[in-house]
């Protein structure tokens, strides 16, 4: 019996049975995770109080829900709402919904039935203030439903009669964000606040009617939704300015601000239009009585609305000329009134019949009874607006208006020269802010304005000012500021000498400064350059020091006016024309290039009219090297790569002359370096050779692709202006330059167990190439990323050394990308001004402690400079320590332009010596950061489910020259 069981166990395990091959299914993998409503329903039960449900509800909140589980999680929701009867419980359910309806990828048009009916039981003012917020989120998700849309207004007008302020609001914010003008409201749903209502009106007069609102809070949010369907281009009638201009007398600081706003976006869409004066037969334009009731608002209680006042006043340039200018004249003009001609006066005599005999005592008085107030032409708050804007109490108020003052000046000239003399006195301000600012406005508006001397007498009294901003930007209005006279020029060049005696760290500010202000006034330099160079006509002068900055300071300013005139050569000594040669070589950048009588011309760059109209020849010749370069299919023909090499000599001497060039010629020529190091690479013998034989040749070619990926993050981080196309042509050879990194790796003896990982990596960095530049692909035919891509289903399949293999066939194979420049490319830099690395002086300092090094530099084209600059100090015994500099060490001067000031703490262990340490500047990267823009999900900002570019590759890049500094750390004594 045992026997036979066996027998039967045996025959039953070893049954086979034949499937064939077509009727296998196809087994499909699926992947389940935890249910979001059910763990939310299983907290909601679990509660036994409304405290613990709502913290349930505020952890679960705290968590990313995905799109297809939405609609379950809000079922659960809406099943615990009608259960619950604590207020605050619903109300967090309420904003759930809201928050859940943000959500990509789902709809919520599915739960608008529910929220409405919930909406219509619910009896708590707040819970029903919280669901108005929410389907105000559900209609802007869904702009396309117009039965959703036109529900839900309905709904909002059927609420406006509650008694709470905060159902009202949210009633009034969702006809401003949904409603729109030419759509009539019915008949039921209209409940306005009047007793007697009209059968269809539209959402603007609706809202208009709660502009008297017993409550400020609904009559600001009122305000508020006008605006908003002002801002979704929804046209406003004009029949509200006059509603609005009522509520600039409002007793509420919120309504007063919204009404402010009102008043100046009714001024914009009909500024032509004729409104009355009241009590008076005379009409006005709108933009002109609006601009008299903002400036009333200038002098507002409130220091908030006095701000926003001044900011709108600068927008209005529509104004007539004699309302903007009595803004700065505290003086009425006239009353105010209109007056008439004495021609009107005595027609109105002769039509009357009437005339003075002058037996009664003023029988000739005007018979009406004047009321100054009534009769106002423009409102008195508008006489000297901008003179109480800048006498303000609040600094705050002080700048906006000058802001103001100097968007109205540079649109029209005459109030720019009317306005100086006020700007000119905020120079004298306490706070250091609107000093600033002043002098920037000044500066934004020196074309249209000459100073007089009293004026610039009072500007260079802010030289005096410790703080270093303040005086670089004086000097940088002094570069763009005309002056009247010569004793001006005399004056400027007094106190700027002074500031360079008292601040010798200003001194390429004030040296920039002087070469503008010459270039500027070359007339009225002439007249003083004796008394400047100290020269005599008959007698010899002893020759200045070339060491002495304020002397340096005065040839830059004769220099540069020397330039447009051809007479004051001649006044110059012998030694004058040996120092021009001396700093026409040593600072170029200040000094211009002369035409000297009598003197052998130097062949200069200017002198042969390279510098300034050969741009156009320029870059034709740099479209014209890359056309040539192009025509190359394959590098590896005879002459490609001379040609490679002469051509990225010429670009880089290009760049050198060419300023306006210098981005793009250095950005082809280190493509084509990268492509030529490539070739090289891939000619080399060891690919002929065995393994063991070819370590040198291994070695060289290692270095190669390590230069070639360094050069592939300098093109795509340092510089600026790239577009998708040069950016994916980027990544082409820095795949290729991978490849040859990974083929190096299989022939390495030890590599040989780290090419499974390495290969793996790659393929996801072609697929991530195709992810990214998907739109690029049909420029990269028979490129390497093409043919990779094409064989990338063989590839997934293939063994790691068949792969590299592969990969050494294409890289031989792929064809020259032609490069493609876009309009303006600029290249990241910067220069360190200070310290030199001239002084022999060693920075002296007790070992363990820390001494200071101050650090100015200028960088221009760098991209978010505040979390990418940083200073590395470099030790002669090879420590590196990189410095982050803070936020507030970055100004900006001007556009593209940025000034670096900070410092630098050292510290090392004692020396012996005193020896160089070398400071430089970097330009940090990471390819997580990819310049691709890529959106962000709405629900809690996650953004762990997004692809990236690569594997995150930090590194930097020099921006910057080393500066050698000496330093001195003593032993401390004991």
């Amino acid at each position: 019996m045992a026997a036979h069981l066996k027998k039967r166990v045996y025959e039953e395990f070893s049954k086979v049975s034949q499937v064939s091959l077509e009727e296998v299914p196809t087994k499909k993998l699926r992947l389940t995770k935890p249910s979001k409503s059910a763990a939310l329903h299983i907290d909601l039960c679990k509660a036994s109080s409304p405290t613990d449900a709502l913290q349930y509800l505020l952890s679960f909140a705290r968590k990313p829900v995905e799109a297809e589980s939405v609609e379950g999680v809000v079922r659960i929701l809406l099943e615990h709402y009608y259960k619950e009867s604590d207020n605050s419980v619903r109300l967090k359910i309420a904003s759930l919904l809201g928050l859940l309806s943000k959500t990509q990828g789902f709809t919520p048009d599915c739960i608008v039935d529910d929220a409405v009916n919930i909406l219509n039981n619910e009896k708590s003012h707040q819970v029903l203030a919280q669901l108005l917020d929410t389907l105000l989120i559900i209609g802007t998700q869904l702009p396309d439903k117009t039965a959703v849309i036109q529900r839900l207004i309905d709904v909002a007008c059927k609420h406006l009669s509650s008694t709470y302020f905060g159902v009202r609001n949210k009633c009034l914010q969702l006809l401003g964000c949904l409603g729109t003008v030419d759509m009539p409201l019915s008949k039921e749903t209209d409940v306005g606040p009047g007793a007697q209502m009209s059968p269809l009106r539209d959402v603007q007069s609706l809202i208009s009617d709660y502009f008297q609102d017993q409550d400020p809070r609904v009559r600001t949010a009122a305000i508020k939704a006008m605006l908003q369907l002002h801002e979704r281009e929804m046209k406003i009638q004009q029949i509200i300015y006059n509603q609005a201009c009522k509520l600039l007398s409002d007793d509420y600081e919120q309504v007063r601000s919204a009404a402010v706003q009102m008043v100046w976006v009714l001024s914009q869409l009909y500024p032509e239009s004729i409104v009355p004066i009241p009590s008076s037969n005379e009409e006005i334009r709108l933009v002109d009585d609006s601009f008299g009731k903002i400036c009333h608002m200038v002098s507002d209680g409130s220091w908030v609305v006095r701000v926003q006042a001044a900011k709108l006043l600068g927008s209005m340039h529509q104004v007539s000329p004699h309302f903007l200018e009595q803004t700065l004249d505290k003086k009425l003009m006239s009353d105010l009134r209109r007056k008439r001609t004495a021609h009107e006066r005595a027609k109105e005599l002769y039509t009357s019949g009437e005339f003075s005999s002058g037996r009664r005592w003023a029988d000739d008085a005007p018979k009406e009874k004047v009321d100054t107030t009534g009769v106002n032409l423009i409102d008195s708050g508008a006489c000297g607006a901008f003179v109480h804007g800048l006498e303000d109490e609040m600094y705050e108020v002080r700048i906006a208006a000058v802001e103001a003052l100097c968007s109205l000046a540079q649109s029209s000239s005459s109030f720019a020269e009317k306005c100086l003399d006020f700007l000119v006195d905020m120079f004298n301000d306490e706070i250091e802010e609107v000093r600033l600012q002043s002098i920037h406005v000044l500066r934004q508006i020196s074309t249209h304005i000459t100073l007089r001397e009293d004026q610039l007498d009072t500007v260079l009294a802010v030289l005096e000012d410790s703080s270093r901003d303040i005086r670089e930007a004086l000097h940088e209005l002094l570069c763009y500021t005309n002056v009247s006279t010569k004793e001006c020029i005399q004056l400027a060049l007094l106190e700027l000498l002074k500031n360079l005696t008292k601040y010798p760290t200003d001194r390429n500010s004030v040296w920039k400064c002087l070469k503008f202000l010459g270039a500027r006034h070359p007339t009225l330099v002439l007249p003083i350059v004796p008394e400047l160079l100290s020269t005599h006509p008959y007698f010899d002068t002893p020759e200045p020091d070339m060491d002495d900055p304020a002397y340096i300071a005065v040839l830059v300013l004769v220099f540069n006016a020397a330039q447009t005139c051809p007479t004051m050569p001649a006044l110059f000594s012998d030694h004058t024309f040996r120092h021009y040669a001396y700093l026409r070589d040593s600072l170029s950048h200040l000094v211009p290039h002369l035409r000297l009588p009598g003197r052998k011309q130097t062949a200069s760059l200017e002198a042969s009219g390279v510098g300034s109209g050969s741009l156009v020849s320029a870059q034709n010749f740099l479209q014209d090297s890359l056309i040539r370069v192009s025509a190359l299919q394959n590098l590896e023909t005879p002459g490609a790569q001379d040609l490679l090499e002469f051509t990225i000599r010429d670009l880089q001497r290009l760049g050198e002359l060419q300023t306006e060039l210098a981005g793009s010629a250095d950005f082809c020529a280190t493509y084509l370096r990268c492509q030529l190091l490539l070739t090289k690479a891939l000619q080399e013998k060891l690919w002929t050779m065995a393994v063991p034989l070819c370590l040198k040749q291994n070695a060289k070619v290692s270095t190669a692709a390590r230069q070639i990926l360094d050069e592939t993050y300098k093109l795509e981080f340092l510089y600026s202006g790239l577009e998708t196309q040069q950016i994916a042509t980027i990544h082409n050879v820095r795949l290729q330059a991978k490849a040859l990194q990974l083929i190096l790796t299989a022939r390495s003896k030890r590599g040989v167990d780290r090419v499974l990982g390495s290969c793996e990596k790659f393929l996801q960095d072609v697929e991530s190439f195709q992810r990214l530049f998907m739109t690029e692909l049909p420029h990269f035919q028979d490129s390497f990323v093409e043919k990779l891509l094409e064989l990338m289903p063989r590839l997934t399949a293939c063994k790691p050394h068949d792969l590299v293999k592969i990969f050494q066939t294409t890289l031989r194979q792929s064809r020259f990308i032609h490069l493609k420049l876009p309009e303006q490319i600029h290249r990241a830099s910067a220069t360190i001004i200070e310290p030199t690395g001239e002084s022999d002086n060693a920075l002296r300092f007790t070992s363990g402690l820390v001494v200071a090094l101050d650090i100015d530099a200028t960088l221009e084209h760098v991209q978010d400079p505040q979390t990418t600059v940083k200073v590395q100090v470099l030790y002669p015994d090879g420590q590196s320590h990189i410095i982050h500099p803070k936020p507030g060490d970055f100004r900006t001067p001007g556009p593209g332009r940025v000034r670096l000031i900070t410092q630098v703490y050292l510290s090392h262990s004692a020396w012996t010596e005193p020896c160089q340490i070398e400071v430089r500047l970097l330009l940090a990267y990471s390819t997580s950061s990819c310049k691709l823009n890529v959106s962000k999900p709405a629900w809690n900002e996650s953004i762990d489910g997004l692809p990236t570019s690569e594997s995150s590759i930090e590194g930097t890049i020099h921006l910057s020259k080393p500066v050698k500094v000496f330093i001195m750390p003593k032993p401390a004594r004991r």
